[in-house]
């Protein structure tokens, strides 16, 4: 009998010949195609060996679009975050603003100025699109862009201090996310890790003594702590006191400052982030910071300070194997433009979601309930705390309101809404799957709405 149901198995080149199939060659490519026939076909004989009906040609053509599909599908795509996380760096750190999205967009589509002087009629370098808008956003003497912050520090320290001491307090031996350990990458950079302080308090005379101590000092290294805090029984020299003692010792102090903020985050209720401008301000030789975290852009690691410096690590032959492409570029001097034209807040994503008054948050959350409840579906306005992320102000939060479904199996509803198309990224919170408004970004509330519709009804 089974022998019988094998026989009427039909063949890779009958399916091949299904008016259906031809859709999905001219859709995925006649190899592809046949691949994903041949392992169908390989798992139904399995499945009639031990006793399954032979499933009609229709099933079978189906499971082979479900298995290219599958197969093809990209793994990288868009999620509405509704987490509250604002710099989420599982769901890709800052979306970026329209300005950027097009600049990246029109420089995709041919050729473009990525390493050409049109006026000389000659090459030109790749950095030149984007040291002006850096001079003008920080007020620094130069910039440099590579492809992220890890990049730019390890580039600062193979640079300046390749061979040589490097002085840093214990305190800021940190980890951030991804394994980025200071140590490690000042190991790398060939840099000899000249530690001072303790954990929790660390002296102006500690570094004193260090120089005194190291001969071949290059460099003093502030680490910004990022994404954590120390509290209690602490101290630390603030950076305008480092300027100082390495101006008597001739050493110049490097600054990775982490998320790049070049607005006061004090404006919006958090705690002050350290911006760029005011290291540039205070005195620091060479700065290091992310262009994808509270910077509001691409992923770029960007390095300003003194030219003198960071002159010399554009010649540095690292530079080529960091350096960013035209998009990250394109992106980037686009988003720095809104810095400069006063606009940041509302063309930024980040900035516009930090900002954003409880008042419209709660209006957009009082929204969703009145579509939510139209549908028959459970839900309500309560009270939350929307967070910063991605290694920023760690500990801060700012007030928000969250849209609580009615559902008695969370992680079920939670799990589904990841399934859907586009994903939804929401939380769980007292037992409860909640969103936040504040991530949710404008153009993606219908969809939201529909896919919760589509997806809580059977659940709550």
């Amino acid at each position: 009998m089974t022998s019988s149901r094998l026989r009427r198995l039909p063949s890779v080149d009958r399916l091949l010949g299904h008016e259906a199939v031809e859709e999905l060659i001219a859709s995925y490519g006649r190899q592809q195609t046949v691949e994903a026939i041949r392992h169908t076909l390989d798992a139904v004989r399995g499945e009639v060996q031990a006793g399954a009906d032979l499933p009609p040609m229709e099933v079978l053509v189906a499971r082979c679009r479900q298995e290219l599909q599958s197969r093809l599908a990209s793994t990288l795509r868009p999620v509405i975050n509704a987490t509250g996380v604002i710099i989420h760096t599982n769901l890709g750190r800052a979306p970026l603003s329209a300005a950027a999205r097009a600049a990246a967009q029109e420089v995709s589509r041919g050729y473009s100025t990525l390493e050409y002087d049109v006026a000389a009629g000659h090459r030109g370098r790749r950095q030149t699109h984007i040291e002006g808008p850096l001079q003008a956003v920080t007020g620094a003497e130069a910039g440099l862009v590579v492809n992220n912050n890890a990049g730019a520090v390890l580039l600062a320290l193979t640079g300046l201090a390749q061979g040589r001491g490097v002085i840093i307090s214990r305190g800021q031996l940190v980890e951030i996310g991804g394994g980025f350990r200071v140590p490690e990458v000042m190991a790398q950079s060939g840099a000899r890790l000249i530690e001072v302080g303790t954990t929790n308090r660390t002296h102006l005379r500690d570094y004193e003594a260090a120089l005194d101590a190291n001969d071949d000092a290059a460099l003093i290294l502030l680490a910004h702590h990022s994404n954590f805090r120390i509290v209690g029984f602490t101290t630390e020299p603030a950076l305008p006191e480092l300027v100082r003692l390495g101006a008597e010792r001739q050493m110049p102090v490097v600054y990775d400052i982490g998320s790049g903020a070049l607005l006061d985050t004090a404006r919006y209720g958090l705690a002050h982030e350290p911006t760029v401008q005011e290291a540039v301000s205070d005195g620091a030789a060479v700065i290091c910071f992310s262009g994808d975290k509270l910077l509001g852009g691409p992923q770029a690691g960007i390095i300003v300070g003194q030219a003198a410096l960071v002159d010399s690590l554009k010649r540095h032959p690292l530079v080529r194997a960091l350096r960013p492409d035209k998009l990250c570029l394109a992106a980037l001097q686009a988003t720095l433009l809104h810095y400069l034209k006063g606009e940041a807040e509302q063309e930024i994503p980040v900035w516009r979601m930090i900002s954003q008054p409880l008042d419209e948050v709660t209006r957009r959350a009082r929204s969703w309930i009145r579509s939510l409840r139209r549908a028959g579906l459970e839900a309500e306005v309560i009270d939350g705390a929307s967070t910063v992320g991605g290694g920023s102000l760690p500990g801060e939060t700012l007030p928000t309101k969250l849209v609580a479904l009615g559902s008695e199996g969370p992680d079920a509803l939670a799990a589904a809404l990841r399934a859907a198309s586009p994903p939804v990224i929401a939380r769980i919170e007292d037992g409860r799957l909640v969103l936040d408004p504040r991530t949710v970004l404008a153009e993606q509330e219908d969809q939201l709405l529909a896919t919760i519709r589509e997806t809580a009804g059977g659940a709550t």
